[in-house]
């Protein structure tokens, strides 16, 4: 009996011991998946691996990490193309699937929209990031996820992001906007222009046929019909062939001697006024959920969607100055200068 007794004792004290060894040696595996690999994206990724890292989750200790760009020629994206990117997609989701992580990080709309259904179905966790409208990335709500997963959005109140263009410039009247078939710039637009009307603003707009397209055509149009400005969309158009869409509007505000306005916190050249989410946040925010998950054990789905709270407002006062434009002070309170 005693004996008995004094082996329960052992195993018990051999127990507790080896337990923080396991949960020292764990090794989380984590999927990233995305569309592409333009700079915001990047910035997501680097700031959701560094954040992970803050809270005890390192990469080459105790993290392995696959991130997995499925390689599209945005700029010839015709529609078999597109129909090839959806099959790869699928086709990842399958094998992450199939690998069965511990979490899967879906950078952009595309591949959370595309690629959660086949993972969650597998069992595996999934946090998104750098989705500008949730639900076009298949969520209930801007605040509501779904079974299986949560994330973090790019999401701004538009109605609040016009209050601020309208501080800077109180006499605009037409905004232009040109944008792409990039799922986040349909949606960012669509929130635009349902937004504008309460600010006193109208929008006007066209749509590229082909992200290979030049600017120039499209903005000489919506010149004609009265455009006071144009403003840069959440799309991945203006971040190809070195800011060359950016870099167009620029020539045209110089000769017409409009402000240009970015609603993307990324410093494409030639704005005098950036108002948005920031990507990197994004990407920090979805790690502190994915935190939770692996950590913790907390099911996705009880996590809100994350939101940043502020918005993000940024001058460059050179492009200012050279537009003539005095800020208001309220604005220089809460606007940071482009470095």
């Amino acid at each position: 009996m005693k004996r008995g007794v004094l082996f329960l004792v052992c195993s018990v004290i051999m127990l507790a011991c080896a337990s923080p060894c396991l949960a020292q040696d764990k090794i989380y595996r984590v999927e990233v998946l995305q569309v592409t690999d333009i700079e915001p994206y990047k910035l997501c990724y680097t700031k959701f691996v560094e954040e992970l890292a803050h809270n005890g989750i390192v990469e080459g200790s105790n993290l392995a990490i696959r991130r997995t760009v499925i390689d599209f020629d945005v700029e010839k994206a015709g529609l078999w193309k597109k129909i090839g990117v959806l099959m790869r997609i699928r086709s990842e989701a399958s094998r992450i699937a199939g690998e069965k992580p511990d979490l899967v990080l879906t950078i952009g709309t595309p591949a959370t929209r595309h690629a959660k259904d086949k993972i969650i179905g597998a069992g595996v966790p999934v946090v998104f990031a750098a989705v500008a409208i949730p639900e076009a990335a298949g969520c209930k709500s801007l605040t509501e996820s779904g079974p299986g997963f949560t994330g973090s959005t790019l999401y701004m109140d538009m109605g609040n992001a016009f209050k601020i263009v309208k501080l800077a410039f109180p006499t605009l009247k037409t905004l232009a906007v040109v944008y792409s078939d990039d799922e986040n710039a349909v949606a960012h637009v669509e929130e635009a222009k349902k937004h504008a009307p309460s600010a006193g603003y109208r929008i006007i707009s066209r749509q590229v046929g082909s992200k290979s397209d030049k600017i120039t055509p499209y903005a000489m149009e919506l010149l004609d019909e009265g455009a006071d400005s144009f403003f840069i969309p959440l799309d991945t158009y203006y971040g190809l062939r070195d800011y060359e869409a950016c870099k167009d509007l620029l020539k045209i505000g110089d000769a017409t001697d409009q402000p240009g306005i970015s609603f993307v916190l990324m410093k494409f050249p030639g704005a005098c006024l950036y108002v948005g989410s920031d990507f990197g946040i994004s990407g920090a925010m979805s790690a502190r959920q994915a935190v939770k998950i692996m950590k913790e054990g907390v099911k996705p789905e009880t996590l809100p969607i994350a939101h940043q709270k502020d918005l993000n407002v940024m001058v460059d006062t050179k492009m200012m100055q050279k537009r003539g434009v005095e800020l208001p002070m309220e604005l220089l309170q809460i606007a940071k200068p482009v470095e």
